[in-house]
């Protein structure tokens, strides 16, 4: 069934003093509305999920093991499913986050390791 919204309407969920999230998800796909104040860390962790992350503003240095990559507005990169990863905010920034499958732990809020 098609759906219309907007992002002012969705909760946005503070999820510690240095980042908060919007969020909307369907069957197979996630979509998330990121914003993390400059030196925000998303610790390092690992999901089963594909996920594309683009950057609206601001800029993100993404922690791989074999890597560091700084992801800016007008940029994206695509991290496959089971890539540890971590996440600094080098600047105020807004990233938009799409999940594929829908990511479980954010939707049950089972998410401990971003609520700090």
């Amino acid at each position: 069934m098609l759906e219309l919204m907007a992002w002012d309407n969705l909760e946005k969920e503070k999820l510690s003093e240095t980042i908060s999230r919007q969020m909307v998800w369907g069957e197979k796909v996630m979509a998330a509305r990121v914003f993390l104040a400059k030196g925000a860390v998303v610790p390092r962790h690992a999901h089963h999920n594909e996920q594309l992350t683009m950057i609206f503003s601001g800029a993100l240095k993404l922690i791989f093991d074999d890597r560091e990559v700084v992801v800016r507005a007008g940029e994206m990169v695509l991290i496959p499913g089971n890539v540890p990863h971590a996440a600094v905010a080098l600047e105020d920034t807004l990233d938009m986050d799409v999940f594929s499958p829908p990511r479980e732990d954010w939707i049950k809020k089972d998410d401990s390791y971003l609520r700090k």
